[in-house]
C-alpha cells in the first residue's frame, strides 16, 4: 500500500501530460502511485500513459472507453486507488520539487488528518509565475489538527480539488464522489471540508497550476459555465441531507452568490446571446437558496435583481468607478513624485552627515556582493558611522538587524542619498541622484572582468544594445574609487572607464569570507542547501548570453548526472540577467540555487566548479578547489561579447569543448588531479593576490579612517590555507567503466 495515491485525468493535454507526470515521478518522495486515466483523449494522451507505464511501475494505466470529464475520470480513479492518501493532479499541471516530501512530513506532525490543505501558485504560459493571493489563510495560528468550525476561513480558498490530500478512508467512509460537468470540485470541496474531523493546513506551493494561452474551463468562451447553477444545486442539497450541517447554509450562499457575480463580471467567459439568461438563472438561484442573515456584498445586487439592464448600470458604474480610480492613482502618483522630488532638492541644501553611509548592489538587490563586505566592515571598524542599505522590500529580509534599511524611491531612500557621505554601489545609483561635494562614491563594481565592459562595448552591439555611453561616462566621472582585485582589473577599469577616480587594488571584499571560513559554515550550508550527506556537490554556474534568448543551460544536465553516478549532485545558479532557474530539481541531484542571496555561501557549500566565461570563477580560485571551464561555445561567445584573454589558454582548471570532454574529465580525475591543481595555483597567483580575508577592512582604512592600508601586510599565498570542501579528503568513488568517445576501448569512470 503505498503512501500515496496521485490521480492524474488526462483529455487533450497531450503537450503537457508528460511534464505532469515526470513531476511526479521525480519527486524525492517515491512512495507513490500515480493512476493516470485517458479519458478516451482523441490525441496522444492515452500512448504517453502506456510510454511511462512501460518504464516505471508506479504508472498505473486506465483507459475510458468513452469520455466521461473531469469528475468521472477521477472517480474511475478513485476506484482503482491503493494509497494512504489521495491526491489529484490536472494533467496540464504539475508539482513542485519535493512537494510529496514536504506533505508526507507535514502529514506526519498533523497525526494523519482527513484533509490536507496546501498552496499552489498560477504558472502562466508568458513563464510568469504568481502565487495563490489567499496564502495567509494557510499560516493562522492554532491548533493542528481543527475543525472547519475553529478556522472556517479555509473555505475562502480556491475550491479545486487538487490543492489537498484526502485520507483515502475518510472519503471512502463518506462516500465522496465527483458529479459530472465543468465545476464538478464545487460539490466535492464544500462537502468534504465540512464533513472533515480534522483539517490540517501547508504554507508551502505544492502545485502548479498551469493558465494557458487558449483552453481551460476559465479561458473558454460557452454555455459550459452554465453548469455552475447543477452544482451548487448539489451543495445545498448534501445540506438538507446533513441538517448537522445547516449551519453552513449562510456561508455557502454567499460563496454561490460570489462566484456567480465573478462570471458575470470576468469578460470572456459567457458568450454575449447569453448573459440574459445567465442573469435570469442567477437570480432565481439566490432566490431560491438566498438564507436571511446571510453575509451580503454590493456585487450581490447584481445576482439579486437578476435584470439585463440593471446589468448595465452597474456594469457602466463599475467602468466609470475604475476609471476614475485610475485617474485618481495617476494624479496621486504625480503628486508623491512631484513631493519626493521638492524634498530631495531641500536634501540637497542641508549639510552633509559625516557619520552616515549608505550601500545597494544591483538595482535594490538583497544584501550581499562587495557592498555587503564593506557594509560590514565600516560597522565594525568605525561604529560611529550609521549605514543603510537600499533594497526593494522583498529583500529586506536578508539585510542585517543592525542596518537601516530603505526602500527605493521612499522620502527616507532621498535623504540617504542627499545627505549620507559615504555612497557604495557595485552598478549605478539613480540617474537623478545629484553627487554632492563631500561627499565620497566607492564604486566596487562585480568581481574581476573577462568579458569586455564599459567602453570596449562601443563594437559589440549584441553586447551594449541601447547602451548610452555618453551617460555611462558621466557616471564614471562621479566615482571618487573603484574597486580593484588584482592589476588586471585595474588596467580594465581606467581604460574603459576614462574618469578621474582612484583605483584601490586591494583586493574583492566580498571574498573575504573564503579565507575566514571553517569547516563547520561548510556543514551547515551544505545542510542548508538539502545536499546529501557524502556526495560531491558541484556548482553549475554559466554566464549570460547576449546573442541567445532564454536561459537554458547549455548541458543536459540529466546526462551529465548519469553519466556521472549517484554520488554526485548539481547546485545550478543561473545569471541574474536571466531572469530564471536553470532547471527543476531532479530527485534531490540537481538543487537550484538562483534564488540564495550570498553566492558566496553557494561556493563554500560545494565540492568544485563547473562554468564558462563567468567572472565567478575568480572569486572561486581563492577556495582551492576544482574548477573546470565548459567552452563549448567560445567562438560565438567571443564574437558576440569578446574577452580580455583566451581562457582555454590560461585556464583556472581543465576545459572541456563538448559534453563527451565534460565526462571524460570526471572519468580520468583530470578535475581534481595534480595538473588541475598546477593551473589552479597559477590562476590564482595572477588574479587572487590581495584576497586574504582582509580587503574590505584594507579599504575602509583608506578611504575613511586615512590610514596605511598596508598594514598590516597581505597574507603570502602560501600562508593561507581555505576552508578544505566537505569532499576534501575522502576516498575515492567507485570505479565503473566508461566508453571515451573516439577510442575503442573504456577507460575508468569515478562514480
Amino acid at each position: 500500500m503505498p503512501r500515496f495515491s496521485v490521480i492524474v485525468p488526462a483529455y487533450k493535454v497531450q503537450a503537457y501530460l508528460e511534464e505532469c507526470l515526470t513531476s511526479v515521478l521525480e519527486q524525492s518522495f517515491s512512495d507513490v502511485e500515480v493512476i493516470a486515466v485517458d479519458d478516451s483523449s482523441p490525441d496522444a494522451c492515452g500512448a504517453i500513459i502506456d510510454e511511462f507505464a512501460a518504464r516505471d511501475t508506479r504508472i498505473r494505466p486506465l483507459h475510458l472507453p468513452r469520455n466521461v470529464g473531469p469528475g468521472p475520470a477521477r472517480n474511475a480513479g478513485l476506484k482503482e486507488a491503493r494509497g494512504d492518501y489521495l491526491l489529484f493532479l490536472d494533467g496540464d499541471d504539475t508539482l513542485t520539487p519535493h512537494a510529496l516530501r514536504d506533505i508526507a512530513d507535514r502529514l506526519k506532525e498533523t497525526s494523519d488528518p482527513d484533509v490536507l490543505v496546501f498552496d499552489h501558485a498560477r504558472a502562466y504560459w508568458t513563464g510568469k509565475t504568481v502565487r495563490n493571493q489567499l496564502a495567509g489563510l494557510l499560516t493562522e495560528q492554532g491548533p493542528a489538527p481543527f475543525r472547519l468550525a475553529d478556522r472556517p476561513g479555509v473555505l475562502s480558498l480556491p475550491t479545486v480539488a487538487w490543492n489537498k490530500a484526502y485520507r483515502r478512508e475518510f472519503v471512502e467512509r463518506e462516500g465522496f464522489t465527483f458529479p459530472p460537468g465543468s465545476y464538478e470540485d464545487t460539490p466535492w470541496t464544500y462537502p468534504v471540508l465540512l464533513t472533515a474531523e480534522t483539517i490540517a493546513t501547508l504554507d508551502r506551493v505544492c502545485v502548479h497550476w498551469r493558465r494557458r494561452r487558449r483552453g481551460g474551463t476559465l479561458g473558454t468562451t460557452s454555455r459550459g459555465h452554465f453548469d455552475v447553477f447543477d452544482q451548487y444545486d448539489r451543495v445545498f442539497a448534501h445540506l438538507d441531507a446533513h441538517p448537522e450541517l445547516a449551519r453552513w447554509r449562510p456561508v455557502l450562499f454567499h460563496r454561490m452568490a460570489d462566484h456567480l457575480a465573478t462570471i458575470l463580471a470576468r469578460r470572456g467567459r459567457l458568450p454575449g446571446t447569453c448573459r440574459a439568461e445567465f442573469l435570469r438563472l442567477a437570480r432565481a438561484h439566490y432566490r431560491r437558496h438566498r438564507v436571511p442573515g446571510a453575509p451580503f456584498r454590493l456585487r450581490h445586487l447584481l445576482i439579486r435583481f437578476g435584470s439585463h439592464r440593471t446589468h448595465h448600470l452597474l456594469s457602466l458604474a463599475s467602468r466609470l468607478a475604475r476609471a476614475a480610480r485610475r485617474t485618481v492613482a495617476r494624479s496621486s502618483r504625480r503628486l508623491t513624485a512631484a513631493a519626493l522630488l521638492a524634498h530631495y532638492r531641500i536634501q540637497l541644501r542641508l549639510p552633509l552627515r559625516a557619520d552616515r553611509a549608505v550601500f545597494t548592489r544591483d538595482a535594490g538587490g538583497p544584501y550581499g556582493c562587495n557592498p555587503a563586505a564593506l557594509e560590514s566592515a565600516f560597522r565594525n571598524l568605525v561604529p560611529q558611522i550609521r549605514t543603510a542599505w537600499i533594497a526593494r522590500p522583498e529583500h529586506h529580509h536578508t539585510v542585517p538587524v543592525a542596518t537601516r534599511r530603505l526602500r527605493p524611491g521612499s522620502a527616507a531612500y532621498w535623504t540617504a542619498l542627499a545627505r549620507s557621505k559615504y555612497l557604495v554601489h557595485n552598478a549605478d545609483f539613480d540617474p537623478r541622484m545629484v553627487k554632492r561635494p563631500g561627499q565620497v562614491l566607492v564604486q566596487t563594481r562585480q568581481g574581476t572582468p573577462l568579458k569586455r565592459m564599459g567602453l570596449d562595448l562601443q563594437d559589440r552591439p549584441a553586447a551594449a544594445r541601447d547602451t548610452d555611453f555618453a551617460r555611462m561616462l558621466r557616471t564614471a566621472d562621479t566615482w571618487d574609487y573603484v574597486v580593484s582585485g588584482n592589476r588586471h582589473s585595474t588596467l580594465v577599469w581606467e581604460r574603459v572607464f576614462p574618469s578621474g577616480f582612484t583605483t584601490l587594488e586591494y583586493g574583492q571584499p566580498r571574498n573575504d569570507v573564503f579565507a575566514r571560513a571553517t569547516s563547520a559554515d561548510v556543514a551547515r550550508l551544505r545542510q542548508t542547501f538539502g545536499i546529501p550527506e557524502g556526495s560531491v556537490a558541484i556548482l553549475y554556474a554559466p554566464t549570460y548570453r547576449d546573442y541567445r534568448r532564454g536561459h537554458r543551460p547549455g548541458l543536459d544536465l540529466e546526462h551529465l548526472l548519469r553519466r556521472l553516478g549517484p554520488r554526485f549532485v548539481l547546485l545550478t545558479r543561473a545569471h541574474p540577467a536571466c531572469g530564471g532557474p536553470l532547471a527543476r530539481t531532479v530527485e534531490g541531484r540537481v538543487i537550484d540555487v538562483t534564488g540564495h542571496p550570498s553566492v558566496e555561501s553557494v561556493c563554500l557549500a560545494s565540492d568544485a566548479l563547473i562554468t564558462d566565461f563567468s567572472a565567478l570563477m575568480f572569486d572561486y580560485a581563492n577556495l582551492d578547489r576544482p574548477i573546470i571551464v565548459y567552452a563549448d561555445d567560445w567562438e560565438a561567445y567571443e564574437a558576440a561579447r569578446g574577452t580580455y584573454f583566451d581562457v582555454r589558454a590560461f585556464p583556472p582548471g581543465p576545459v572541456a569543448h563538448d559534453e563527451d570532454d565534460l565526462i571524460d574529465i570526471f572519468a580520468t580525475g583530470h578535475w581534481c588531479g595534480s595538473r588541475s591543481e598546477q593551473r589552479r595555483a597559477a590562476f590564482r597567483k595572477r588574479f587572487c593576490p590581495y584576497d586574504d580575508g582582509r580587503a574590505a577592512e584594507r579599504i575602509v582604512r583608506r578611504v575613511v579612517l586615512g590610514e596605511n592600508a598596508w598594514q598590516p601586510a597581505v597574507v603570502p599565498m602560501t600562508h593561507r590555507h581555505p576552508v578544505p570542501s566537505a569532499a576534501a579528503g575522502r576516498p575515492a568513488p567507485p570505479l565503473a567503466s566508461v566508453r571515451v568517445p573516439g577510442q575503442g576501448l573504456p577507460v575508468t569512470e569515478r562514480l
